[in-house]
């Protein structure tokens, strides 16, 4: 039975040679994919399961593809195929799902025995993943974070703070403004978008001048949604 599925003959069948490079090319783009990954990754999303899932998809999409050849059902099957992509789409991210289009493409290639395509778009891809990475290509520059001040009485608020925070964020709305203490103090709460760059420290030093040394807290929850 192997020896009539591996014959090269008239019949389409593929070679021993053929059928080995469809599974090996498709395992070393998948291990350099999953390279890309490890080096791109959030921290937030990054999953070692999903490293091992960028080598496998392309050798089991390949496998597939080499298995059903010209047969109506290739169809059938790159779209089952394709599918796959669905158990990523609500727990991953944006990024991981771009991944594992990225790795299937390669196995489709591999599986046509189009071994050179799928080397030279895998590698592009990569390098281009990481020149984005490295330069950090549509990064955010801030960081939206919920500051909260409070003031005594007998300083006008309005305005007093937007000195120091135009030096150290990069946007800022003023949300909220509530008396504390039976009306002796107010607490103002801001969103702000922190610049990277600032020093956080500096900052709030900067603002506990400006209020009396009163209470300042900058809340460093990445869940802050933005404005």
């Amino acid at each position: 039975m192997l020896e009539q599925l591996l014959n090269v003959g008239t019949n389409g069948t593929l070679s021993l040679t053929s059928a080995i490079l469809t599974v090996v090319v498709p395992f070393i783009l998948g291990l350099i994919i999953s390279l890309t990954y490890m080096k791109t990754a959030d921290k937030e999303t990054y999953s070692q399961g999903f490293c091992y899932t960028l080598i496998i998809v392309p050798v089991v999409s390949s496998i597939i593809i080499m298995l059903v050849g010209t047969n109506l059902a290739a169809a059938f099957s790159v779209g089952g195929a394709f599918s796959l992509v669905r158990f990523r789409s609500e727990a991953g991210s944006a990024k991981n799902i771009a991944y594992i289009f990225f790795t299937m493409a390669a196995g489709l290639a591999s599986g046509v025995q189009q071994f050179a395509y799928a080397a030279a778009f895998t590698v592009a891809l990569c390098l281009i993943m990481i020149v984005f990475e490295s330069v950090g290509f549509g990064r955010n520059k801030g960081e939206s974070r919920v500051l909260k001040i409070l003031v005594p009485e007998s300083l006008n608020y309005t305005g007093a703070f937007d000195e120091i925070l135009n030096d150290y964020t990069l946007d800022y709305k003023l949300d909220r403004i509530k008396t504390v203490d039976l009306g002796s103090m107010y607490e103002l709460t801001y969103h702000v978008v922190l610049d990277k760059r600032g020093d956080v420290k500096k900052f709030i030093d900067d603002l506990r001048c400006r209020n009396g040394n009163l209470s300042v807290e900058l809340i460093l929850s990445s869940n802050v949604s933005g404005f």
